[in-house]
């Protein structure tokens, strides 16, 4: 047991949205027991363009108490609830990734093998004409419904959530420090950080140092040497660029990702805006050929001009390191195919919480923290590398590099017995659940060879209700559900005065 003594002082280095969701989670769980401090400057800029989000963000502000009508306003939120992806498969042809579950499973299997069997008897639904919330995204609804009926998450303004939960968190007692940091200072016998100095000779003391300080890995990576795994053979977009741009028509419920010749595009309506990006890979495609393709394809005034940024997808080889923690980018970068940016940082805030080394720093936790995020992110990492590799596009270079390359084991064996079985399995604490995977294999043209033999059970007139009976109730329901617009407008229209803290 390597131990450092008593755990008091954090200092978080580095503010943006990981800095502060973790500065707004310690001061409000951990606060009376710790001081908290974050060192951020404001001359360096945030990324800032994690803008979509997955539903587990709900929880993470219910564990702080934050009122979601407040929250919303204050970001200029809109509700999502799923993924358009749009030219994946092939070119004009689309699919949504929603959240929720579609149709009903059977304890044995899911509902997949029994919308195949409705097939055979020339019932040729979409598979998601069975999900309640791919249908009310399609109809541009939304509306709370008892007992969590309908399954969402956000779009925010990424720099607003930061100062929402700034404005939190030093209501919590976090203590932020103004400037650039110019030194650290490292104990000669541990190897464990002791301090960081800012431009103005400012020395902040600590204990525990969380480094958010984006793609610089300043602490985790510049001064501890960590290392990191590249994933771009697998993931070859290196390269984004981001542009917001005024709305020209009422939000929709969902995120919309459109495939292009060597990458994708991103659109995240809001309130007030439009965020707008497109990925792509470098190899195959320039800074300035991108931003020309972004630019004619989105719509309204431009409202910041575009913005490069260079990424190098993949995984820092610990995220605990000595007394320090990686949390959001400095951790590793996953592109936003799947709006998991947030949900990271999210889970690496939570795990710290739950392993919190008050007595000391303990090898045994760092190996368990580090164990479980890497398992975690190699897990999305195969969902997105799904998206890439199973498509009929074979059109550029790009396409035809991801769908020809080698992929993971735990990848090929996933597509292996979906394809052969029509199965999908869910291990302990994976993100993506069997849903998601079956609506984005089935989404992207891969058709099992054969499903489960219970479905053959019903007779035809019995399948045909089954699957008429489910069709009808999400029908019913998505009728009676107000236009999304209509609901922000009542819910949590943008509050034009919440500016944050300068």
């Amino acid at each position: 047991m390597d131990t450092q003594g008593h755990i008091k002082r954090v200092v978080i280095v580095g503010g943006g949205t990981a800095g502060w969701m973790a500065a707004a989670a310690l001061s409000k769980i951990m606060g009376k027991v710790l001081d908290i401090t974050l060192v951020e400057s404001e001359e360096i800029g945030t990324v800032g363009v994690g803008e979509a989000t997955i539903p587990t963000l709900l929880n993470y502000n219910r564990y702080l108490g934050i009122n979601e009508q407040e929250f919303m306003a204050a970001t200029k939120a809109s509700f999502k609830l799923g993924i358009e992806f749009v030219n994946w498969k092939k070119k004009d042809h689309s699919y949504i990734h929603s959240f929720g579950i579609t149709g009903k499973d059977h304890w044995s299997a899911g509902f997949q093998h029994f919308w195949m069997r409705g097939l055979e008897e020339n019932i040729t639904n979409d598979f998601g004409d069975y999900c309640l919330e791919l249908v009310a995204a399609q109809q541009g609804k939304f509306a709370h419904l008892p007992k969590l009926g309908l399954n969402y998450a956000y779009h925010i303004d990424a720099s607003l959530y930061a100062k929402f939960l700034r404005k939190m968190a030093e209501t919590g007692g976090t203590k932020r420090v103004e400037g650039k940091i110019i030194d650290v200072g490292l104990n000669g016998e541990s190897g464990f950080i002791e301090s960081v100095t800012t431009a103005s000779g400012t020395v902040v003391e600590g204990d525990l140092f969380l480094d958010c300080s984006g793609f610089r890995g300043l602490l985790i990576e510049q001064k501890l040497h960590t290392g990191y795994d590249d994933w771009t053979h697998w993931l070859p977009c290196d390269s984004a660029v981001a542009i917001q741009t005024e709305a020209t028509s009422d939000p929709i419920p969902y995120t919309r990702s459109t495939a292009h010749d060597s990458g994708w595009q991103w659109r995240i309506p809001l309130q007030h805006r439009v965020g707008n990006g497109i990925v792509f890979c470098s190899r195959y495609q320039s800074d300035q050929d991108a931003i020309d393709t972004l630019q004619r394809n989105i719509e309204g005034k431009q409202l910041t001009d575009p913005r490069v940024l260079k990424f190098r997808t993949g995984t820092r080889r610990k995220h605990w390191n000595k007394n320090v923690i990686a949390i959001g980018l400095s951790s590793g970068f996953m592109e936003p195919l799947e709006s998991t940016s947030i949900h990271l940082i999210q889970r690496s805030i939570l795990r710290l919480m739950q392993m919190f080394p008050h007595t000391g720093i303990s090898q045994a936790d760092a190996d368990e923290f580090n164990a479980q995020t890497s398992y975690e992110m190699e897990h999305i990492r195969d969902f997105i590398i799904l998206h890439y590799y199973v498509t009929e596009r074979d059109d550029t270079p790009f396409w035809r590099q991801c769908k020809s390359m080698d992929i993971p084991d735990t990848l090929q064996h996933r597509l292996d017995l979906f394809r052969e079985t029509g199965r999908v399995f869910k291990a302990n604490d994976q993100l993506f659940a069997e849903n998601s995977w079956t609506q984005v294999m089935l989404g992207q043209g891969m058709m099992p060879q054969q499903y489960h033999p219970i479905a053959n059970m019903m007779t035809e007139e019995e399948v045909t209700n089954f699957l008429a009976h489910i069709r009808s109730n999400v029908n019913k329901t998505v009728a009676q559900l107000p236009s999304h617009q209509d609901y922000l407008q009542q819910y949590c229209k943008a509050d034009d005065d919440f500016a944050g803290i300068a």
